[in-house]
């Protein structure tokens, strides 16, 4: 019962919050334009829910600086401080209520990673797509990217077997209080998290 209503909620709240929002949106969009050039918006390929393939949007933070070989260079070379700003606030988050009015992800969900990692996960990992990914997430609120990718998927498949209305406003709150104290932003020595390669 409670998987209707999440999505009625989640095309209520996406709404109202694109608009909302719209304003911040608009002058992010900008900064960036100014700060990074173009284009404004990163978009990549994710694995969404029953490990469906969709397009996620989020504000661009990083340069497109090449190595002599024409490769990019590691992230920590290619994020500014414009851009860690935008990540440590959440900033760059904002463009996915587009990607939960569309259906392709939920407000509360655990997060949509890269394709890549399909096959890599466990039968127990790969159960974290029984769900639709979200913008935030209950491994957000215990670690966010400063834990293990295991003790990640662990929560991921905790909140898949213990989902509810009350657990997801719970989760939505801790999140606020996450991004105000900007935990767990990024892994330690890592402009983000470092690549899952799989289990050993």
């Amino acid at each position: 019962m409670y998987k209707f209503f999440k999505r009625l909620i989640d095309i209520i709240c996406s709404l109202i919050g694109l608009i909302l929002f719209s304003p911040i949106l608009l002058v992010v969009a900008l900064l960036i334009r100014i700060n990074l050039g173009s284009p404004v918006f990163f978009t990549q390929t994710r694995l969404g829910k029953d490990g469906k393939e969709f397009k996620m949007i989020k504000f661009r933070t990083m340069k497109d600086s090449l190595d002599k070989f024409g490769q990019l260079l590691p992230d920590e070379q290619r994020l500014t401080k414009f851009g860690k700003i935008l990540r440590s606030t959440s900033l760059d988050e904002l463009p996915e209520l587009i990607n939960v009015l569309k259906g392709d992800m939920t407000l509360v969900g655990p997060r949509p990673l890269l394709v890549e990692y399909k096959e890599l996960y466990s039968e127990r990992q790969f159960r974290r797509h029984e769900v639709y990914p979200g913008i935030t997430g209950w491994a957000q609120i215990n670690g966010r990217n400063a834990i293990s990718w295991n003790e990640r998927f662990e929560l991921d498949v905790w909140y898949v077997d213990n989902i509810s209305f009350l657990l997801d406003m719970k989760i939505l709150v801790m999140t606020i209080l996450k991004v105000i104290k900007r935990d767990g932003i990024n892994e330690q020595g890592q402009a983000s998290m470092s690549k899952f390669t799989g289990n050993k």
